[in-house]
This record gives C-alpha cells, sequence and structure tokens, in this order.
C-alpha cells in the first residue's frame, strides 16, 4: 500500500486500503514527516541526514548522525506494523520542549472478528491490559481507542549524561475497522507530559477527520 504524499502544511494524507478503499485523513500544519520511499539503505541514509539538518538546525553533525541512526532503528519496526505514515512535531507548552510522534498503518483484522470487529478488537485489547480501552463513533464509523504508556531506554549516546536513561511514552491508539478486512491503526505518543493535554487535542481533530472514499471518490461509512 503506498501513501500519497502532499504538503506538510495542513492538509490531507492519504494510503490505498485495499479492495477500492481510499484511506483520508487531515494532518496540522508543523508535522515534519519521515520518509518512506528509499531506493535501497543507502539512499534512506542519505535522507535521513538530510531531514536531521531540517530538524536539528543548530545541531552539530555527530548529533545530527546519531538522531538519524535511531530513526534508522525503527524502520523494521515501522515495517513490520505495517506502518505508512510517521510524522512528529516539536513546539513550547508553558516553556517547556515538547514533542509527540503520529504513525499511521494497515492492519489485517483477526478472521474471529465477525460482524463486530469494533467489539472484537475492544476486547482483545483489554485482556493485553495495555491501558484504558473504549469503543467510540466517529465520523466514518465505529472505532476502539486505547491511552497507556510504554517504557523504553534511550540509549546514552543520545543522552546529556551518556549513560542509558529509562523514558516513559504516554500513548493513544485508535483502532478503525474498515469493512474489506483489515483496520487503520493511528497511534500518538510523547515523552513531555507537561505536552499531553495539546496533543490529545491534536490528535483528536486528527482522528475525527479520518475519511473512507471508494474507486468513484464518493464517501464511505463503515457500518457499526
Amino acid at each position: 500500500m503506498a501513501t500519497d504524499r502532499t504538503e506538510v502544511d495542513e492538509d490531507s494524507r492519504s494510503l490505498a486500503g485495499g479492495d477500492g478503499i481510499e484511506v483520508r485523513w487531515v494532518m496540522p500544519e508543523g508535522f515534519l514527516e519521515l520518509p518512506f520511499e528509499a531506493e535501497d539503505l543507502d539512499d534512506l541514509a542519505g535522507q535521513l541526514l538530510a531531514f536531521a539538518e531540517t530538524t536539528l538546525p543548530g545541531a552539530d553533525e555527530e548529533v545530527r548522525v546519531q538522531w538519524a541512526v535511531m530513526c534508522a532503528l525503527n524502520y523494521d519496526d515501522f515495517i513490520e506494523a505495517g506502518v505508512q505514515y510517521a510524522g512528529f512535531v516539536t513546539t513550547e507548552v508553558e516553556g517547556v520542549r515538547c514533542t509527540a510522534t503520529v504513525n499511521v498503518s494497515m492492519t489485517d483484522l483477526d478472521e474471529r472478528a465477525g460482524r463486530n470487529p469494533a467489539g472484537f478488537i475492544a476486547t482483545t485489547m483489554r485482556h493485553l491490559d495495555i491501558g484504558e480501552v473504549s469503543e467510540v463513533m466517529l465520523p466514518c464509523g465505529p472505532a476502539v481507542t486505547c491511552v497507556g504508556s510504554r517504557q523504553a531506554t534511550v540509549d546514552a549516546a543520545l543522552t546529556q549524561t551518556g549513560q542509558a536513561e529509562p523514558i516513559t511514552t504516554s500513548f493513544i491508539q485508535v483502532q478503525i475497522p474498515v469493512k474489506n478486512g483489515t483496520a487503520v491503526v493511528l497511534e500518538m505518543g510523547t515523552p513531555t507530559s507537561e505536552g499531553w493535554d495539546t496533543f490529545s487535542a491534536m490528535f483528536a481533530g486528527i482522528v475525527k477527520s479520518v475519511r473512507f472514499f471508494d474507486d468513484e471518490g464518493a464517501t464511505v461509512v463503515m457500518p457499526g
């Protein structure tokens, strides 16, 4: 599934969801998108280094290289998770520099999902116990939300202390089942608690903007 890129300013993004279904959503102004189209690893490395110069204009070359390497290490996870779009934004909230990422992916629904895929997804996520799960109705159809947090470790090369440090990332994940047996998965994550309210409201707007279209460009609302 290829993602149709558009301008970085507030505008719609889209991806082909299969079986004549197109998914579109709107990203707020200020988001920077990680590159997803590269001929080989060398090409990807070059794009990431150029991207680092844009996102870290005041940093020295070593820091930019380390940042590009850190981004590159995520691509295996992106591929495994079916990520089609990955972007991030930085902003100042009450004097604190905050950052958030937003990923969009497509995943196959479990064949046991049946006629109530949203209910099946919600039950499965509750059993996984990864966060607070709710079923919601969006303009495009039923969806499932999960709010939680994850623990990770920042590599020593990227910390001010020179030692590996633990980090907590708070996230909101939304899964929207599609009638063709797939689901659109959107996730926002931030390691900066000061920006949680701002980023949560921003992400809510992104999720509410999701729309499905058929081959003729007509809007499709998923049943539920």
